[in-house]
C-alpha cells in the first residue's frame, strides 16, 4: 500500500468507485494534479479518486491531506491507466476530481462508507 493512502478500500467499495467514475465520465470532471489541486482549493469537487500505483508517491501525498482539510472524500483505483479509461480519457492520469455528475446520490452513499471505515 503506498504511504498517501489514508483507508484500505473493500473491493467492494473499489468495484462502486469504478461505477461511479464510469457514470461521471459524461458529466464534468478535471483530470490531472495540478487540475485536481485547484478543484479541491476551490471547493469545487464532489469526489478525488486517486490512482494506486503513483511513482514517486511524493508528487501526490497533498491530495489526501486538501481533501481532508476541505472534508472531500478522496476514493483509490488500482492503476492510473484503468482511471483514465474509467473516466473516459485517452491516457492514463494519476487523479480526478468530479466536478458535476448524474451519480451524486452514489457519491454520498460512498463518501459515507469510506467514512465509516475511516473509523
Amino acid at each position: 500500500m503506498a504511504e498517501y493512502i489514508k483507508v484500505q478500500l473493500t473491493n467492494e467499495l473499489k468495484e462502486e468507485t469504478k461505477r461511479i467514475v464510469e457514470k461521471s465520465a459524461k458529466g464534468k470532471i478535471k483530470a490531472g494534479l495540478n487540475e485536481v489541486t485547484k478543484a479541491i482549493e476551490r471547493g469545487t469537487a464532489k469526489l478525488i479518486v486517486i490512482a494506486e500505483d503513483v511513482t514517486p508517491a511524493e508528487i501526490i501525498m497533498h491530495i489526501p491531506i486538501l481533501c481532508k482539510e476541505k472534508n472531500i472524500t478522496c476514493s483509490y483505483m488500482e492503476t492510473k491507466k484503468e482511471l483514465g479509461e474509467k473516466a473516459g480519457l485517452r491516457m492514463a492520469t494519476s487523479a480526478i476530481a468530479i466536478i458535476e455528475s448524474s451519480a451524486e446520490k452514489e457519491i454520498k452513499d460512498l463518501s459515507a462508507k469510506i467514512e465509516e471505515l475511516k473509523k
